[in-house]
């Protein structure tokens, strides 16, 4: 086995009713394997299964057959509690947009996937908002910082829990271009510091190529 292997996918597939008659196969056998500590880019025109295969691989969906291993489980034969316990500590998760809760400061936007997760530790929600250069928005409300920052605090409460893997999907796409450049340096810089593997579904070309790897899927396929 490769030691540096963190998670296998195995022959996903996934296809959604349309009508009584038809169904839409958005996966068709994907086979994927990811490792620790790189940056890999998914990409391929809409519709074509980019963020099926994120959600699936971060166990917020379930495919109609295949595998999803995990330290040698198949994550998808788990009980409900083991599946949330995986989805809250072994995988971070980053949108397109922020998603931060309106009413909280962006401290205890972060604090919250921490109290779920029995690992309420104050001096490490500082150390993240450091790291993400948020130390000084910690007590300011979402509608009260800028859209990069707002997604600085989404990065940042996907790393709370330390989780081995961190999903992103269009991280940057609502973005200018300063801050979306922004937040792609802030990813390499983490996964520098905290040799994280990230996994993250963009449109953005450039970032793409400053990933380790472009997986690209077209028509519910991994092409070359």
């Amino acid at each position: 086995m490769d030691n540096n292997l963190l998670l296998e996918a195995r022959d996903i597939k996934k296809s959604y009713q349309i009508t009584k008659q038809n169904n839409l196969h958005v996966l068709k056998g994907i086979n994927l394997s990811i490792y620790k500590g790189e940056i890999a880019a998914i990409v391929g025109k809409s519709g074509a299964g980019k963020s099926t295969l994120l959600h699936i691989l971060g166990a917020l969906d379930i495919p109609d057959s295949g595998s999803l291993i995990f330290q040698n489980k198949n994550i998808f034969t788990l009980k409900d509690k083991e599946l949330a316990s995986f989805r809250n500590n072994e995988v971070g998760f980053v949108f397109q947009f922020h998603h931060l809760l309106p009413e909280f400061t962006v401290f205890e936007n972060i604090q919250i996937p921490a109290m779920i997760g029995k690992k309420d530790d104050k001096a490490k929600i500082n150390e993240i908002l450091n790291d993400v250069g948020l130390s000084e928005r910690a007590n300011h409300k979402p509608s009260e910082i800028s859209g990069g920052e707002a997604q600085r605090a989404a990065i940042a409460r996907a790393l709370i829990n330390s989780p081995n893997l961190i999903l992103a999907d269009e991280p940057t796409g609502n973005l200018d271009t300063e801050n979306a450049e922004s937040v792609i340096d802030l990813i390499f810089d983490l996964r520098k510091k905290h040799n994280k593997s990230f996994i993250i579904v963009t449109h953005n070309i450039e970032f793409a190529e400053r990933c380790d790897r472009i997986i690209k899927i077209n028509d519910g396929v991994i092409v070359e």
